[in-house]
């Protein structure tokens, strides 16, 4: 059992929680009993090590069960090592060390694709992490992060994606301009969200929704620039009939992909 919170080892993966760490080692850290249980279950070959407290692992048979399935041993770890080696606070008795694994925009691109997701500038962790959950939910074929987008491994995002992660495929540091021809080269229909555009009503009343499509969505702060939104077929916003003053990025998107998946399943 490693007993020793601030021993070498300890710190060097709790050093995963820096993006250039991250960077060179090719790796990032895992919390939590359902980011270890997606990743065992869809993508064991990419963890490294596995950590968890006695009563966590107690607690969590399945878990057990999956990683033995999957040739990993748990190491066991005090609740103060744990809480080392973690980003968040109560880090729920489980951490584990996964390679990193992007997808690369021609393997993406080479699929039969109906929806997918670009995030141009989307730098808020929670945000990109819950867009991804909801590309998943909604049945989407893949995310890609374009520009300046936060690190797909940043511990919030992966946190937020809830295991979704290892789901879909997710490309990175990709330009918005390349991203684009290789829609339009595919047939997808690109439509972006801006507070500028048409009723999102307009875009199911007359079927554009239906077909494939790719969603794109800008920085939280800023939108899309002028420069960016030329770049898509239409626009369109989320209509708001209370008195908020806007609503927040990741909860549009969700709106924006169901409408999609609804009106695409519905045809």
């Amino acid at each position: 059992m490693l007993e020793n919170p601030r021993s070498p080892r300890v710190r060097s993966i709790a050093r995963l929680a820096k993006k250039t760490v991250r960077q060179e080692a090719g790796y990032f850290l895992l919390e939590g009993p359902q980011a270890v249980r997606e990743a065992l279950t869809y993508k064991p070959e990419l963890l490294s090590d596995l950590f968890g407290t006695p009563t966590a692992v107690e607690r969590h048979q399945d878990i057990t069960n999956l990683a033995a399935e999957a040739g990993h041993e748990i190491e066991f770890v005090t609740e103060e090592v744990l809480a080392s080696m973690a980003d968040t606070v109560t880090p729920q008795g489980f951490i584990a060390i996964c390679r990193q694994f992007p997808t690369a925009l021609k393997d993406i691109f080479s699929e039969d694709l109906k929806l997918i997701v670009i995030l141009q500038e989307v730098r808020d962790p929670g945000n990109a992490g819950t867009i991804i959950r909801a590309a998943d939910s909604a049945g989407a074929d893949a995310v890609i992060l374009t520009g300046r987008s936060v690190d797909l491994y940043n511990p919030k995002v992966v946190r937020s994606t809830t295991g979704s992660l290892f789901h879909l495929p997710v490309a990175v540091d990709a330009s918005l301009e390349d991203v684009r021809d290789r829609a339009a080269a595919v047939g997808l229909t690109v439509l972006a969200a801006d507070t500028g555009g048409e009723s999102l009503l307009e875009a199911r009343r007359d079927g554009t929704l239906a077909r494939p499509t790719a969603w794109l969505f800008g920085n939280e702060a800023r939108g899309l620039s002028d420069e960016e939104l030329a770049l898509a077929d239409r626009v369109f916003t989320v209509p708001i009939y209370g008195s908020a003053e806007s609503m927040n990025l990741a909860t549009a998107a969700s709106v924006c992909l169901y409408e999609s998946a609804f009106a695409q399943r519905g045809s």
